[in-house]
């Protein structure tokens, strides 16, 4: 369970954190949300798919890494190989918490970078420190806190944006068979796709709505990273083979 404690210059100014990617570290993941804002990068490397929650309807997007449970195609020994990695896990052992905080003598919520101090990644041995050594933040400190600010707007526009999908009925459901070259067989089923004739039957109103919104450029986007299905499943023939 997740240890949360905020981050501050007194507890914490011999924490370092760790930045090496491996499946120790928690990175062995299959899929990871990803939001509109990072799609240019995202989808240079991976399939972008939308996952719905079973109980609130809500849909998300993410970037897919592997075909199953704890299977990231992208990471071995060496490290995770893709020059973009989502905001969602780079951000790891962090978290953003809103505090209820008084100034000026009126109570507001205020966004605070928070730390899981049971995460493997926090060491007082190697890693990136949070502080300087005489005080202040280290520049580590201060571009995790950039990304996290960013990662928290991403994920609202995020919300609105397959919001809009769902509105414009442009999410299906979608199953993919994937046959190896060793001859197996395997099937992923549970994400969605963006509906493509719904799309292009879209009237001119609409269409301009998603292009203010600046949402036509990412469905485009996550409609050309399907293209990467075939580089993962190239990924997935090189593991087996090397495992037989």
């Amino acid at each position: 369970m997740a240890n949360h404690a905020l981050v501050n210059p007194v507890a914490h100014k011999d924490i370092k954190i760790i930045t090496d990617r491996s499946a120790k570290y928690g990175d062995n993941l299959w899929y990871a949300l990803t939001f509109p804002r990072e799609f240019r990068s995202a989808q240079a490397h991976y399939p972008i798919f939308f996952n719905k929650d079973p109980n609130t309807g809500k849909f998300v997007a993410v970037a897919l890494f592997g075909f199953k449970d704890k299977e990231n195609l992208f990471l071995d020994d060496d490290g995770w190989h893709a020059s973009y990695i989502p905001a969602s896990v780079q951000r790891h052992p962090f978290l953003i918490a809103n505090q209820t905080v008084t100034e000026d003598g009126v109570e507001h919520k205020k966004r605070m970078l928070t730390l899981d101090m049971d995460s493997p990644r926090v060491s007082h041995v190697e890693g990136e420190p949070l502080f300087l050594p005489f005080g202040g933040n280290s520049d580590f400190l201060d571009k995790t806190a950039s990304m996290m600010e960013a990662l928290h707007l991403g994920a609202i526009d995020g919300q609105k944006f397959t919001q809009t999908l769902a509105d414009l009925d442009l999410l299906e459901p979608f199953t993919l068979d994937v046959t190896l070259n060793n001859g197996s067989q395997h099937q992923m089923i549970g994400f969605y796709t963006i509906n493509e004739d719904k799309l292009d039957a879209l009237d001119i109103e609409q269409l301009q709505a998603l292009k203010d919104a600046k949402y036509l450029q990412a469905i485009y986007m996550a409609i050309a990273s399907q293209s990467n299905i075939r580089s993962l499943i190239d990924k997935k023939n090189a593991l087996v083979a090397a495992q037989a």
